[in-house]
């Protein structure tokens, strides 16, 4: 969807909640997946409206496109079985259990054993844990306060959380504006037009003499009701209840990892700090972290084709300020425009690289996990492979457990070595894959490496002490850096706050370094060793951010 329609829903919006059709506002807002209204969310939380809260969840993500998701999922199908129990329900107790619970048992067995042992106490609140439940009221609102901090570091929801600023009637005005212009085009424009339908344009009727036109006023402008409100009101309820110590629990920090029975505490390993917004003015930017499997889950993302469009290049040297201006003037004029080949991949194209020398041969990825070697010249594809794991057993147990649920992943970067004779694949699931390419058809595999814990976001090539190495990224913020020839970790660089974005290695005065950008962007810079990063500063518009250096390091 382009940006002016994506806008447009916005402003539909608008229109629906100053007419007060509340219940077409938020179906409109969960079809798009546009804008994730919290103060909708919080009421049906508070309400106890499960159906609909899982509902309205639905269009914005699915239990298992990223461990938010999945821990948001899990509080509410906890909080909705621990009701049952308390009401002594436990006909429907069972049935949330088998129906919604469940699913959780793929990722941790012993808990759902925990949780499905709960039936046979008394009163649930004989478990340790679950001790300090208060009250559904009270329960409700502490669970709440962890959602919303899950839902703000979900990067699922990141630029979903804010509604546009609009001032009032804005698609009112456009519709006046709209009419103001059609009567100026009047040929004969009556003074005070009486406009009676938008479904045609309008023009003045039988001629009455030439007359200046005059704004239009009609109906639609109205009463102009207040604009769209947004923002959520903050919760003042006491986090007192089911947490061990609810006086000394701090509340700044998201558990994006473990799920389990106790109640939800800034005390949970992994904690994530809040990613900052990316700006939302480029609908083409997919800001997703890769375990998200959203891409697959939804139409094809915005600004995706599976189709790979080659057009001439040519190189235009840049002038920043500061630099000297001998350089050759260069219009728009010198940019390439014409198609000279289409290659029809078959699903939508993530990542492509050109090879270093052999320069007709093109790399590409896909959003199912396909990769491709084309011929440009003669438009042929030379070799094909599907995703795959080449030896499951050996993959880690998160790993097995995220393919046994959906056999497929993402590729998210694809690259060839320096001299050409290999190339590597990203995954948004865990893995990367090193080929060896040796002409035409003739790809073998070389290397399967576990590299990260979620997606791996990018991978570059590089030659530290001589050595070809392959370096990665990824969602569990890591840096690692890996023998190209036997897959061994050579290093791993850790120090970001957020999921790790990209890399660029590059070397000056035969110093080795690794530049990194993560999803909040933040910058940093790499030695090969272990004193950590170098530099840290943030990047321009502080958001996910790609590194590169021209051909001559300059």
């Amino acid at each position: 969807m382009s940006s002016l329609s994506r806008e447009l829903v916005f402003l539909i919006l608008q229109f629906l909640d100053e007419e007060k059709f509340r219940d077409t506002v938020h179906r409109l807002e969960e079809e798009s997946g546009f804008y994730f209204n919290m103060k909708y969310f919080e009421d049906s939380v508070a309400n106890g409206e499960w159906d609909e809260v899982e509902k309205y969840l639905s269009g914005f993500t699915k239990v298992d496109d990223n461990r938010y998701s999945m821990k948001i999922f899990f509080e509410i199908r906890k909080q909705k079985y621990l009701e049952a129990l308390d009401k002594n329900d436990h006909g429907s107790a069972v049935e949330i259990l088998r129906k919604d619970l469940k699913v959780f048992a793929n990722f941790n067995e012993d808990l759902f054993k925990e949780i499905t042992l709960l039936l046979t106490l008394g009163n649930f609140r004989e478990n340790e844990q679950l001790s300090k439940y208060g009250d559904t009221r009270s329960a409700r609102a502490i669970m709440l306060v962890e959602l919303k901090k899950l839902i703000e570091a979900n990067p699922l929801f990141r630029d979903k959380l804010q509604f546009p600023t609009l001032k009032n009637s804005r698609l009112r005005t456009l519709i006046n504006q709209s009419l103001n212009w059609q009567h100026q085009l009047c040929k004969n424009p009556k003074p005070n037009p009486d406009i009676k339908t938008l479904f045609v344009d309008h023009t003045c009727g039988q001629p009455n003499g030439a007359r200046a036109p005059s704004p239009v006023t009609n109906q639609l402008m109205g009463t102009m009701p207040k604009p769209f409100q947004a923002a959520p009101s903050p919760l003042n309820t006491s986090l007192g209840g089911w947490m061990a110590n609810p006086s000394s629990v701090p509340h700044q920090a998201i558990s994006g990892g473990a799920i389990g029975v106790t109640a939800p505490n800034g005390a949970v390993a992994s904690m994530l700090k809040r990613p900052r917004t990316p700006p939302s003015n480029n609908p083409a930017m997919d800001y997703q972290t890769a375990d998200s499997e959203h891409v697959l889950k939804r139409s094809r993302p915005f600004g995706i084709s599976d189709e790979v469009n080659i057009m001439p290049v040519n190189i235009l040297p840049v002038t920043y300020p500061g630099q000297s201006h001998a350089h050759t003037s260069y219009s728009s004029d010198d940019l390439p425009k014409a198609v000279v080949a289409n290659l029809n991949q078959g699903s939508a194209v993530k990542s492509m690289d050109f090879h270093p020398v052999q320069q007709t041969l093109l790399l590409v990825g896909t959003n199912i996990g396909d990769i491709a070697v084309w011929e440009v010249g003669s438009r042929e594809r030379l070799a094909f492979r599907n995703f795959k794991a080449w030896d499951l057993g050996a993959c880690s147990v998160a790993l097995q457990a995220s393919l046994a649920n959906e056999y497929t992943a993402s590729v998210n970067r694809v690259m060839w070595s320096p001299d050409g004779t290999l190339f590597g694949v990203a995954y948004s699931k865990h893995i990367v894959h090193l080929y060896s390419y040796h002409g035409g058809d003739d790809v073998r595999d070389h290397l399967e490496i576990d590299a990260h814990v979620g997606s791996v976001s990018d991978l570059a090539f590089s030659h530290p002490n001589k050595q070809l190495c392959i370096i990665t990224c990824g969602e569990d913020k890591a840096i690692k850096v890996w023998d190209a020839v036997t897959g061994s970790k050579q290093y791993i660089f850790e120090g970001h706050e957020a999921p790790v974005y990209s890399v660029c290695p590059h070397y000056k005065e035969n110093i080795q370094f690794i530049f990194s950008t993560a999803v909040d962007g933040k910058i940093k810079a790499w030695l090969y060793d272990s004193m950590g990063s170098r530099v840290d500063y943030d990047a321009p518009g502080r958001s996910c951010t790609t590194m590169a250096y021209s051909a001559d390091g300059t």
